[in-house]
C-alpha cells in the first residue's frame, strides 16, 4: 500500500467513525452522571429517520440536524425521568425504549424509505486542508466529521476542567455527597441525559445525512448504539479514549471492506462481521488490568503496567443505581 492509499484509508476511517464518535461521547456524558441509556441504539435509528424526513421535507440540512438532536434528547429524557424521578430500572426502561424507538422509526419513516434526499455537503476547511497528509485525513470532510472531532476536545474540557463538569462527576460518584454540597443530583442527571441525547440525535443525523445518506430498512446504522455503549466501557468513561475506540472500530470496518477485494475467495459476510468479535477481543485485552492475576503478573513489568493502567478506567460509583433522595 503506497502513501496515497494510506491517506485515503485513514480519511475513510475518520469519515466513517463520525456517528459512533458522537454517540460514544454523548453516552459518556450520560454515564458520568450515573445514568445508563440503553435506548441508545433505538435513539440513533429514530434520530436518523427524523433527520432525513425533516431535511427532505424542508430542504434544510440544518433543520434535519436540529430535529434529530431534539428527538435524541426526548428519548434520553424519558429514560432519565423514569429512572431518576420514578426510581424505575434504567436497564429495563432503556431496553424497552430501544425496541420501541426502532420499530417507531421504521413505521413512521416508511414514506421516506429509499428515496432521494439531501446530503451534508463536502466542506473542506480553508488552509487546514492544505496541510500535508493531515489536511486530507482530518480537514477534507463534511461537517459531521468536524463536529465529532470538535466534540472530543470540548467534552473533555467540560468534564475535567470546568466547575459544571466537577458537579457532573460528583453526582456520578456520590449523589448524596453532591446534595450536601448544594447540588440537585436529579436535576443534574436529567440535564446530562438530555445533553447526551442531543449527541445521540446528532449521531443519527450524521448517519442518514452524511455517512450513508438516505433512509430505508435495513438502514445499516442498527448496532451503532450497542457499539457506542461498549466503547464507553472501552474508554474507561473518558471521552478521548471512547472516541479513540470509535476510530479503531471504524478502522476495522474499513479494513474489512478492503479485505473483501484482496481475498475474493472468502465470503463477504466474514469481513462484515469480523470487526465485532475483534472489538470484543480488544475490550477483553483493555480490561485485563482488572484481573488480579494479570495485575500481579504486570507488577514486575513497569512499561506494561503503565500502559494497562492508562488504558483502563473505573465506572462511576453510582452508575445504574437509581438515586433516592432523603430530604426532597
Amino acid at each position: 500500500m503506497n502513501s496515497f492509499d494510506i491517506v485515503i484509508l485513514l480519511s475513510m476511517v475518520v469519515a466513517g467513525a463520525a456517528p459512533v464518535v458522537l454517540a460514544a461521547i454523548g453516552e459518556t456524558i450520560t454515564e458520568k452522571a450515573g445514568v445508563i441509556n440503553l435506548s441508545l441504539d433505538g435513539g440513533i435509528l429514530l434520530s436518523a429517520m427524523v433527520a432525513f424526513a425533516v431535511a427532505s421535507t424542508t430542504g434544510s440540512i440544518f433543520a434535519g440536524f436540529a430535529a434529530a438532536a431534539l428527538a435524541g434528547a426526548a428519548v434520553s429524557i424519558v429514560v432519565a425521568f423514569f429512572s431518576v424521578y420514578l426510581g424505575q430500572s434504567q436497564v429495563a426502561v432503556g431496553f424497552v425504549l430501544a425496541l420501541m424507538t426502532r420499530d417507531l422509526a421504521y413505521f413512521i419513516g416508511s414514506p421516506f424509505s429509499r428515496i432521494q434526499g439531501p446530503q451534508a455537503p463536502h466542506l473542506p476547511l480553508p488552509f487546514l486542508k492544505d496541510i500535508p497528509f493531515i489536511g486530507d485525513v482530518l480537514f477534507n470532510h463534511n461537517v459531521t466529521v468536524y463536529l465529532g472531532l470538535f466534540s472530543i476536545f470540548v467534552v473533555w474540557m467540560f468534564i475535567y476542567k470546568t466547575r459544571p463538569g466537577l458537579k457532573l462527576r460528583a453526582v456520578g460518584e456520590e449523589p448524596r455527597a453532591a446534595l450536601v454540597r448544594g447540588f440537585d443530583p436529579r436535576k443534574i442527571q436529567l440535564l446530562c441525559s438530555a445533553a447526551g441525547g442531543i449527541f445521540t440525535g446528532l449521531a443519527g443525523a450524521s448517519f442518514s445525512l452524511a455517512v450513508k445518506a438516505g433512509w430505508g430498512q435495513p438502514q445499516g446504522c442498527e448496532g451503532t448504539g450497542w457499539i457506542a455503549l461498549a466503547l464507553v466501557i472501552f474508554g474507561g468513561w473518558n471521552p478521548v479514549k471512547a472516541a479513540a475506540g470509535a476510530y479503531f472500530f471504524s478502522l476495522l470496518q474499513v479494513l474489512g471492506i478492503q479485505f473483501q477485494g484482496w481475498f475474493p475467495g472468502i465470503p463477504a459476510q466474514v469481513f462484515q462481521v469480523a470487526p465485532f468479535p475483534l472489538m470484543i477481543f480488544t475490550l477483553i485485552i483493555i480490561n485485563l488490568p482488572k484481573n488480579e492475576a494479570i495485575s500481579a503478573w504486570a507488577e514486575d513489568r513497569p512499561v506494561l503496567k503503565k500502559l494497562l493502567s492508562k488504558l483502563s478506567g473505573d465506572a462511576p460509583t453510582s452508575l445504574g443505581k437509581p438515586y433516592k433522595p432523603d430530604i426532597y
